[in-house]
């Protein structure tokens, strides 16, 4: 075989066995690329994302668009080929794969702690939009979990609402920990509660939770020396009026802000948007604060595809998002729900010289 042909024969062999390696051979990454979005102020699947029922509600305009992220599944494993284009596209971001999925989280772990974090978004939502409205809303702490095999296994269950240890009143998640952790292992402690039916039934009448019956329980030690009896507590909310959030297949809790400014502006007679689109994205609080999200520069560019001209972006995500704005679109930062509402009051006038914005991290 002349030599010409032995090397083109050898190099084609190769370019072979690379492409079959390319496709073949997994690699440890994962991807993201833009999602749907969806008008908190409109319908989704045949039905308004946003009811409330019990309080006078007005009529919306414009857009306030919540935005999401596609990624991969926890046991797709991307391949030498798909990771290159994922890195080269402009409307793609690939990620090592424990940064979507630690500790090697299976499909349905993944899908219980979005669908848990999405629950958690829409009631820090509405508090939040009800507390920038001044309308209170009553809280109680009660038992969010309870381990098995400890002492509270069978004897407290989720949802009682736990009214005080020992006697002192507990308003906070913490000072149940507290209270208990103050005992030794072994010793009693003695806890106040209503039980969660009682508490639900009060609930939907709007009422909070009264009366209680005392539970002892005897410590057990943790891994780590402290006294536990095994639960988890929590907060919840008993609202003046029902408000519902209808989206399925969505998970994650990056919604909250474009959530809690929906509610608001359904609530108020003054149009938030005057007719704009705007979209936006970040984690809420209880208190307002809003809260970076993963996956900014697919939210920026799924939100511009839509039409969106303005996009509320999370203080902590303004430096990324900055780095690559589609064209057309405007980055607002916001860091509460007030600043977020400020901003809307700025873009419904048309007085949008000051908005807040977002720049890239400058570098040293």
């Amino acid at each position: 075989m002349p030599r010409r042909t032995a090397t083109l024969l050898a190099s084609t062999l190769m370019l072979i066995a690379l492409l079959c390696a390319g496709v073949l051979i997994p690699v440890p990454y994962a991807q993201m690329t833009p999602g749907p979005t969806v008008n908190t102020l409109g319908d989704h699947a045949g039905e308004p994302v946003l009811q409330i029922d019990g309080r006078k509600t007005y009529p919306t305009s414009g857009h306030l668009n919540m935005t999401t992220v596609r990624v991969t599944g926890p046991d797709y494993r991307m391949n030498l080929f798909e990771a290159a284009y994922g890195w080269l596209a402009h409307d793609s971001a690939v990620v090592p794969h424990k940064t979507l999925y630690p500790d090697n989280q299976t499909a349905e772990q993944a899908d219980q702690e979005n669908a848990e974090e999405f629950s958690q978004s829409q009631e820090s939502a509405k508090v939040a939009a009800l507390d920038e409205l001044h309308i209170p809303v009553n809280s109680q702490v009660v038992v969010a979990s309870v381990m098995k095999d400890t002492p509270a296994d069978g004897t407290l269950h989720a949802g009682d609402v736990i009214k005080a240890v020992d006697g002192t009143a507990v308003k906070q998640p913490a000072d149940v920990a507290r209270l208990v952790t103050k005992h030794k292992a072994g010793e009693k402690v003695t806890f106040t509660l209503v039980p969660a039916k009682e508490a639900a039934a009060a609930e939907k009448k709007g009422r909070q939770p009264s009366g209680g019956r005392q539970v002892s329980l005897t410590t057990k030690k943790a891994t780590d020396g402290r006294a536990i009896v095994g639960i988890q507590a929590g907060l919840d909310h008993t609202f003046p009026f029902e408000i519902d959030i209808k989206l399925a297949d969505v998970g994650g809790p990056s919604a909250g802000l474009m959530f809690a400014l929906g509610i608001v502006d359904k609530l108020t007679p003054a149009d938030l948007t005057g007719g704009n689109f705007v979209a936006g994205t970040g984690t809420i609080d209880d208190k307002g604060k809003v809260g970076p999200i993963g996956g900014i520069s697919m939210k920026i560019v799924a939100a511009r595809d839509k039409g969106a001209e303005y996009f509320l972006t999370p203080k902590d995500n303004c430096a990324t998002a900055a780095k690559d704005t589609p064209d057309g679109l405007r980055l607002v930062k916001v860091n509460t729900i007030h600043d977020a509402m400020q901003a809307l009051t700025k873009i419904r006038k048309g007085d949008t010289a000051h908005l807040p914005s977002c720049t890239p991290a400058a570098h040293s």
